[in-house]
Parts: structure tokens; C-alpha cells; sequence
């Protein structure tokens, strides 16, 4: 049937770029990649495999419209025009799609997922972002001729540009055709779920990705949104799940109100005389522990973070939960393992969310979330608003208060100032303050105010880090000289790593940070080497102010003498628990997997599969299971 003939080119074109995009993405990773021949024949036979289903769901709109069209209209000249259109767009995208790819591997070591999901969403940052990263009119024209040429061809070899072309279908004989071609993609629904065949490819985490597909993994980004712990994930009898929860999360200073499982609310009793300083959190943009010279790096980013280190509470040996800014502020605020899928930060069930907003404001706080950007960003306004904290974003700054601003946001020093002035209200109403400041210097593109550092702006990672470190530096000279200074803790901790690819499952070193806590006048400097997390930050805080409060925190008090050295680590589908230098990670195929860690470095770990112990099986599932209990239930509300 001459109307089919498009889709026969396509096909054609559809797997000849995918497979060239998946050479120049191995390429360009060669020395991350398991080179064995068995190895690449099946990175290659099964991205064929994942090839042929994303063009299956491409061709969907394709297979409907060429149904439908009556055969005299298809025949006419204008049709031609339109079609030839259509189909040129259809080239133009998976050239495009290939071009997008490289530039999103070369960002997160990763075919599309969940992040590409939420640039689709959040338009106007993503796309200022790459027209201020990328020279957007230069690649747009590659694009283009790269897709014209074949174009050409294609149309010149199927003799649509002469009038000899004609197609003389009828609806019945049309439907047949269109029948089997939308069989196959959802035969593939069907039986490709929520799960990936690439763990048949490798245990090395390129070879799994490289065998993808970009349009099926962004596909299946968007259809796997929500992972079900339930469907998806090892589970053991709820009874004992929250029982052993329980376990894991007591204290000898706290106890639970009821000996109803469901109730997870406890009583944290302190000793000792209360204070109440004000608080002002600083969650860093992407600080990865391997930028500061503290834990090896030789290049000098971090001098003034590394000097302030060493005046303060400093945790050394600490980890971020995931590879999001919103899991680590759903960690440190709500402090609860990542949960599969989206953060709940993301959710739009997330209003009253038992967390370290709603403790400060029982305490009488005037509790802030201050961010460079706008709020709306990643539900993050929605989130702080409906959960004890009053909104500064970018729409409060006045216009001389902004200096100098990129899409994500205005520059750090910009940020600090506005959150010095916003103390100053807080301190002239007589009223303690909790500020959550979030910071957006240390991003793509890497713009800053110029001669601030002997870094030019917009030259990479390195420079927005250095940047980051003198805006830390003037932020503490000028608040040093306020009346309040000397009563408050400043708090700096990463929101996440600088980055998350990795050869192995959850690679550990990409996951650790640094927590720096303060207060010369409050707390004694020292450097506390005890494997902790994220979620450790709010009851740790609270234990050194010897605060009394109730609690639904996973978390623990990392000074004390009970607390057990573990971090919980993941991504949107891998859940992992370290501990006693084993990983035990869930899979979202209901398997488990221990790794002893062989090695960890500041660029580098090495991992060995080992079986996996009851206990560890257990922790794990306790931890995870009883989190999405937990929340499924409405039971983590305040």
C-alpha cells in the first residue's frame, strides 16, 4: 500500500540514528564501559530490541492518521505537502531527540528519566537554561541539514514528488494494516511494565543504559511517574514491617504515645536547660564532598568552606538520600527515607506533612523558605507554604535587590543579602527565625557576577562551585555583624551530589556531602567521622538545642553514643540502605542485592555481590516499606 511506504523509510531511519547515537554515546564513555564482545553484543542486540519498540509507539499517531485520511484527499497535491511536512518533522525529532540525548548524558550518565520528565514540565527554566548553556541557533542548524539530506533522499526514492504516486486503498484493506501495527505496541505495553530488561545486558550501570532507547525511556519515565512499593518492590507482613520500624527508629530518650502500630508518633524527652537560637539552613546547590579540599580535591574550590569546617560541628562522613534538590529537602525537613518514584515534595498529596516547619513554628518560630528561583519550580512553593513555612522567592526581590540573576535564580550573594534582611525582620519583631535559604549558583550554566573569582563565569562546574564558596564567605562577614549573629546556628549542607552517574548500582561516593553546622558562640568545633545521612540533620539539631518535641522522624541524633552508623541512599527506583560497609539495595522487580564496598574514594567505588543477611534484608524493607505504609495511609501527616 503506497501510504505505508513512509513508514518503512522511517523505520529504517529511526534505527540507523539510534544505533549511531548509541555508538557515539559508548564512545564517548569507553573507558566506563565493559568491552568484552559477548558484552557488546548484547548492549547492541537488546538496544536493536528497545529500538524496534520506541519506533512501534512513535509510529502510533502516524498509523491512525494514515486510516483515516480518505484515499482522493491523501492523492491531492496539498495532502503531499502536508505529509511531506509531517514526515519531515518526524525525521527532524528523532535527530533532535539523538542531539538531546547526548547532551543529557553528558549532564547525568543516564538515558532520559525521571529529570527529563520534569524539564518536559518546568519549560521556561529548562529552556532558558540550554539557550544559556548551549549555542542553541548553531545546533538547531546541524539539526536541520543532518535531517534535510536524508529527507530528500527518501522522498526522491519513494516517488512521492511525481504524480505517478498514487494510492488507491480502501478503509478495509487499510484497516488490517493499522490493526497490526497497533497490536504490537501494546503487545509491548503489556509485557514491558514498570521493569527493564537491561539488567540481562551487564551489572555495569553504562552497558544497562546504553542498551535503552531514549524515546521508550522517556516513555517510561512518564508511565512509571509513581512506583507502587507494593506492586513493585520486596515486601514482608505489614505487622512485621512496623514492628521492626520501630526498632530502627527508637531512642533511649524517646517513647511511642500508643502501642498501635499505625501510630508512629513519639515523645522526644531531652535533658538539660532548652535554648532556642535561630536557625538559618543553608542547602547548597549540587557541594559534593569530592569538590572540597577537605576530602582530597587538590583544585582549591572550597578554601573558605574548608576553613569554616574546621570551626565548626562538621560531619565528615555524611550522605545525601538522592540526586534531587527536592529529595534532599523532603530528607532534611521531613526526615524520611527516598521513597520510590517522585519525591514527596513533587506529590500533590503533601500538605501537612510531619516535619522540622511544623516543630519550629510549636516553638514559636518564624519559620522562612527563602529561594533565589521561583517556587513554583518542582512544587516546591506548594510544599514549604503547606508545611509551616511563609514563601521568599524570586518575586519578592525588589529590583535593587537583584544584581545579577540567571533562569534559575539570582546570584548566591543576592540570595544571602535578601536572607540577612529578612532575619532583620524576624529580629525586630522580638521573634526566633528558622530560615530554609536554598541556593542556585552552583548550576548550568554556571553564571555569575564577573571578578568576583579567577574563575570566568559560565565556564563550567568548577567555577560555579568556587563562586558558591566566596558567596558563603561574604554571607558570614556580614551577618557576623548583626545583633543576632551570635545567638544563631548557620547550618551549610548539600542538597545533593554534583552528579549521578556511576558504573555501579547507586555508586557510593557520588552520594556523599558535607554537613557543616555553625555557632561559635553555641557550638564546639569538632569533626564528628560517623557514617550518617541526610535525615539525621533535624533530630541531631534538635538534641543540641536539648529540645523536648514530638516526633514522626526517621532520623537520629548522630552525637549520641546509641546512635547506629548508617545512610540511607537511592534514586527514583533503586532503594539502598549502608551499613557495617555492606549496600543492600531493592530492586523494583522484588529482588534484593548486597554489595560489600571493596573501595570508596572520592571519584571512584568498587563493589563486590555478596549474599545477602536476614538482618540486612530486614532493615532495608523496614526502612522502605514502612515509609510507603506510612504515607499511603496518611499516617506521617503532623
Amino acid at each position: 500500500m503506497n501510504r505505508y511506504k513512509f513508514l518503512w523509510y522511517f523505520f529504517v531511519f529511526f534505527l540507523f540514528v539510534s544505533f549511531a547515537s548509541r555508538l557515539s554515546l559508548l564512545f564517548y564513555s569507553f573507558s566506563e564501559i565493559d568491552m568484552g564482545l559477548w558484552e557488546l553484543a548484547k548492549l547492541f542486540g537488546l538496544g536493536l530490541f528497545y529500538d524496534t519498540v520506541a519506533y512501534f509507539y512513535a509510529i502510533i499517531p502516524f498509523v491512525l492518521y494514515l486510516f483515516v485520511v480518505p484515499t482522493p484527499l491523501f492523492n491531492s497535491k496539498v495532502h503531499k505537502a502536508v505529509l511531506l511536512s509531517l514526515f519531515f518533522v518526524a525525521l527532524y525529532s528523532v535527530v533532535f531527540n539523538a542531539f538531546s540525548e547526548w547532551f543529557f548524558w553528558n549532564e547525568f550518565g543516564k538515558r532520559f528519566n525521571f529529570i527529563a520528565v520534569d524539564y518536559l514540565v518546568y519549560t521556561h527554566e529548562v529552556i532558558h537554561n540550554i539557550q544559556e548553556s548551549y549555542p542553541m541557533p548553531l545546533l538547531i542548524g546541524i539539526i536541520f541539514l543532518l535531517t534535510l539530506i536524508p529527507f530528500y533522499f527518501m522522498a526522491k526514492r519513494s516517488n512521492f514528488f511525481r504524480n505517478s504516486f498514487q494510492d488507491k486503498s480502501t478503509y478495509k484493506s487499510r484497516a488490517k494494516v493499522t490493526v497490526v501495527l497497533l497490536l504490537v505496541p501494546v503487545l509491548f505495553f503489556n509485557i514491558l511494565n514498570k521493569q527493564t530488561l537491561t539488567t540481562m545486558v551487564s551489572n555495569n550501570r553504562y552497558n544497562q543504559e546504553l542498551s535503552k532507547n531514549g524515546f521508550y525511556s522517556l516513555f517510561s519515565a512518564f508511565r512509571n511517574n509513581e512506583l507502587d512499593y507494593y506492586e513493585f518492590y520486596k515486601t514482608q507482613d505489614d505487622k512485621k514491617v512496623l514492628s521492626h520500624y520501630r526498632e530502627l527508629v527508637s531512642t533511649p530518650n524517646s517513647h511511642f504515645v500508643s502501642e498501635d502500630l499505625n501510630n508512629s508518633l513519639r515523645e522526644v524527652v531531652a535533658k538539660g536547660k532548652e535554648i532556642r537560637p535561630n536557625v538559618m539552613l543553608i542547602m547548597i546547590e549540587s557541594l559534593s564532598a569530592s569538590y572540597m579540599n577537605l576530602y582530597g580535591n587538590d583544585q582549591n574550590l572550597t578554601p573558605h568552606i574548608d576553613a569554616l569546617a574546621k570551626k565548626s560541628l562538621f560531619f565528615s562522613n555524611f550522605f545525601a538520600t538522592g540526586t534531587r534538590t527536592v529529595r534532599g529537602m523532603e530528607a532534611v525537613t521531613m526526615s524520611v527515607p527516598p521513597t520510590a518514584g517522585r519525591s514527596i515534595v513533587k506529590r500533590p498529596n503533601n500538605h501537612n506533612m510531619f516535619g522540622m516547619g511544623w516543630v519550629f513554628k510549636a516553638k514559636g518560630y518564624e519559620n522562612k523558605f527563602i529561594y533565589a528561583g521561583h517556587g513554583y519550580f518542582d512544587n516546591m512553593n506548594e510544599y514549604f507554604s503547606n508545611n509551616g513555612f511563609q514563601v521568599v522567592d524570586r518575586v519578592s526581590f525588589a529590583k535593587d535587590e537583584i544584581h545579577f540573576s540567571n533562569v534559575w535564580g539570582v546570584c548566591d550573594e543576592d540570595l544571602f543579602d535578601k536572607s540577612i534582611k529578612e532575619a532583620d525582620l524576624s529580629y525586630a519583631k522580638k521573634r526566633s527565625f528558622f530560615s530554609f535559604i536554598m541556593t542556585t549558583s552552583n548550576h548550568r550554566p554556571y553564571t555569575y557576577p564577573e571578578g568576583k573569582i579567577d574563575i570566568p563565569s559560565h565556564t563550567g562546574r568548577e567555577g560555579g562551585v568556587k563562586y558558591t564558596d566566596y558567596a558563603v564567605n561574604e554571607f558570614l562577614k556580614k551577618a557576623s555583624k548583626k545583633p543576632w549573629f551570635d545567638n544563631t546556628i548557620f547550618i551549610f549542607v548539600a542538597d545533593h551530589n554534583g552528579g549521578s552517574a556511576g558504573k555501579s548500582e547507586l555508586p557510593l561516593y557520588r552520594y556523599k556531602i558535607p554537613l557543616i553546622l555553625y555557632a561559635p558562640k553555641l557550638i564546639k568545633a569538632q569533626e564528628v567521622k560517623k557514617l550518617s545521612s541526610q535525615i539525621d540533620l533535624a533530630p541531631t539539631l534538635f538534641s543540641l538545642m536539648n529540645w523536648s518535641y514530638k516526633s514522626k522522624f526517621y532520623g537520629k541524633d548522630i552525637l549520641s553514643s546509641d546512635f547506629t552508623p548508617r545512610a540511607l541512599i537511592g534514586n527514583y527506583q533503586k532503594l539502598g540502605l549502608y551499613q557495617n560497609n555492606r549496600l543492600t539495595i531493592l530492586f523494583p522487580n522484588a529482588t534484593v542485592k548486597s554489595f560489600e564496598v571493596e573501595e570508596l574514594k572520592l571519584k571512584s567505588n568498587r563493589y563486590k555481590e555478596v549474599k545477602s543477611e536476614q538482618k540486612e534484608i530486614d532493615d532495608t524493607i523496614g526502612y522502605y516499606q514502612s515509609a510507603s505504609y506510612f504515607y499511603m495511609h496518611h499516617l506521617d501527616r503532623k
